[in-house]
């Protein structure tokens, strides 16, 4: 299993329509798509204006698949060009767990997988 760490850093004043976009265009979209959310979260201390959400997928091949049927769905694309004059830069991580780090509770059963 993995997770995918993604950190956006918005332009200044950027974030609250980013958020607004995401919660009513692209979070529908990547909830038929994605496995598991970890968590979406701003920050407050350190850099600012970013965005980082962690997604756990049950191996990269996996997460290939999720997010090329994503790029698939009809509203993806017309989200991205909203989105993306909002956006700075854009970093992802591919992260592993530690050997005593289990990540099942955090997925779904298999039939009609879903996110949480």
């Amino acid at each position: 299993m993995i997770v995918e760490e993604r950190i956006y850093t918005m332009r200044t004043g950027a974030t609250a329509e980013y958020l607004r976009l995401y919660q009513d265009e692209g979070l529908p979209i990547q909830r038929r798509y994605l496995l598991a959310m970890l968590g979406y979260y701003t920050t407050e201390i350190g850099p600012l204006n970013q965005v980082i959400h962690l997604w756990a997928y049950r191996s990269f091949e996996d997460r290939l698949s999720r997010r090329a049927a994503m790029r698939q769905d009809p509203g993806w694309a017309p989200y991205l060009r909203k989105i993306h004059p909002l956006v700075l830069r854009m970093e992802n991580k591919l992260l592993l767990p530690a050997p005593f780090f289990d990540l099942t509770p955090f997925l779904p059963a298999k039939p009609g997988e879903s996110g949480p």
